[in-house]
């Protein structure tokens, strides 16, 4: 058997199908690659089958063996090779340096996401419209919550039962989890990671969710990790606005996302974002915390960027606002505003999200339910991205100051000052229209300084 770098090899078992097998039953698997060892959980996923998942980081021969508390899982041996990864395999995102992110490759990697909270609870045409979507937008991140909201019916929930005050929270739901990962999958065949949001605090009592005992949170916690941490895309996010959860203390969040941090062997990607509410003073969790691997943040201002990367973790602003028609004031963005707060915050060295919130369209909110794009937005950050895309870059993934220079204008209309430039080489400059999309080369050499356009959206970049 072979399962190429970074891919998702599957040990398949049968066992114990009586009493709780979610709880009565451990099943662990150690992976060895010369003197690496690797242990993952192993999972139930009903009628007596048993799962174990684990994505390869070394090309050459691996090794397992399984232990468990049931005999019938016990001391299964085998191996498989690890190929070299396919053309559009990169691997995992991690941090590269303080403020960036990279491929696990080397390839960089953009960070421009969507916000998508319940797609995979909606129909399978409107997923697969979703789907659509994605594949022509120029979005490469989706946030996707797993729980429902209190407001929702579903047919199906991670734990058994589909009725309020029915479910069964020390069973997990195995048909649920199947359908969920095979859209993370769908994801992955896209390019686009999956930013998976495990608590949020839009449960209010309904289902429970929200109020389990730290011994089912936990339990939660490891379920998902185990059946999911080995698909490449994944991230976590602990939560969806945290401080708006009544239920769980700071101290309760740094617990489970150290539950997180341990219970997932490739350690992905970890995070929590924040809430805010107007007039009140701006207060995040604290990401310097040694679990945090990049700061998850709700706010509308790009500009804060310069200020965030005191802490030395990449800046991604998953939610800025959304364009949209909504009645509240995060939710009715024009495409310029949102596009304007795209080009602060990126050019500042952060990472900024979309969504958008038509609610008077065929497929209602895309930041609910997915569907389809009306927006013109998506158009402009895909030409943001292309030029960002081709910015040089240094190792640690900041711009190359000496070989470029970009300088963003704002939403302004400014007065004619001059951009100061770095060395004494000369630059030559283009003139990057964000609204029109438009690349038009300035005349001549300049060194020194350069006189600012006084219009607003648009950006100077120059290169030596």
């Amino acid at each position: 058997m072979t399962v190429e770098r970074w891919g998702l090899h599957e040990l398949t078992l049968s066992g114990p199908a009586d009493g709780n097998p979610f709880a009565d039953v451990e099943l662990r698997v150690a992976y060895q690659y010369r003197n690496r060892v690797v242990v993952v959980d192993g999972f139930y996923d009903g009628d007596g089958i048993y799962r174990a998942r684990f994505s390869p980081d070394r090309e050459g021969e691996w090794s397992y063996v399984t232990s468990s508390s049931a005999t019938e899982l016990d001391g299964h041996r085998g191996s498989f090779v690890c190929t070299p990864p396919g053309p559009d395999n990169h691997g995992p995102v991690g941090v590269r340096g303080f403020h960036h992110f990279a491929y696990a490759d080397g390839t960089h990697y953009d960070c421009i996401g969507t916000t998508c909270y319940h797609w995979t609870y909606e129909s399978k045409d409107l997923q697969e419209l979703t789907l659509a979507s994605l594949r022509s937008a120029p979005f490469d991140k989706v946030r996707m919550c797993l729980l429902p909201t209190d407001g929702m019916r579903p047919d199906r929930t991670p734990f058994m039962g589909s009725t309020p005050g029915e479910v069964d929270v020390d069973r997990f739901d195995p048909a649920f989890f199947r359908a969920f990962e095979g859209r993370v999958a769908d994801l992955l065949a896209l390019g686009i990671q999956a930013d998976l949001i495990l608590f949020h605090p839009y449960d209010r009592g309904v289902w429970g969710f929200d109020r389990m005992t730290p011994a089912r949170d936990a339990a939660y916690l490891r379920y998902v990790v185990a059946r999911l941490a080995a698909y490449r895309n994944v991230w976590w996010s602990l939560s969806n606005e945290y401080d708006f959860n009544h239920e769980k203390t700071v101290a309760d969040w740094d617990r489970l996302l150290q539950l997180v941090q341990r219970y997932d062997p490739y350690q992905r990607l970890r995070s929590i974002h924040n809430g805010t509410k107007m007039y009140e003073v701006f207060t995040p969790y604290d990401f310097t915390k040694p679990w945090i691997t990049h700061q998850s943040v709700q706010h509308w201002d790009g500009a804060e960027v310069a200020a965030w990367r005191a802490c030395p973790k990449p800046v991604v602003i998953d939610e800025i606002g959304y364009e949209g028609n909504a009645g509240r004031r995060w939710g009715n963005l024009t495409a310029d505003e949102l596009v304007h707060r795209f080009w602060q915050g990126m050019s500042l060295g952060g990472y900024v999200g979309h969504g958008e919130s038509f609610v008077d369209r065929e497929t209602r909110a895309w930041i609910s339910v997915g569907g389809r794009l009306y927006g013109e937005s998506p158009e402009r950050i895909a030409f943001l991205r292309s030029v960002f895309a081709a910015l040089p870059r240094l190792a640690d993934g900041e711009l190359d100051t000496d070989r470029c220079v970009l300088h963003y204008l704002g939403d302004r209309q400014p007065s004619a000052v001059d951009l100061e430039l770095p060395g004494g080489m000369p630059f030559h400059f283009d003139l990057i229209d964000t609204r029109a999309m438009t690349i038009t080369p300035l005349p001549g050499e300049h060194r020194g300084r350069i006189r600012l356009p006084s219009r607003p959206y648009l950006a100077l970049r120059g290169t030596r």
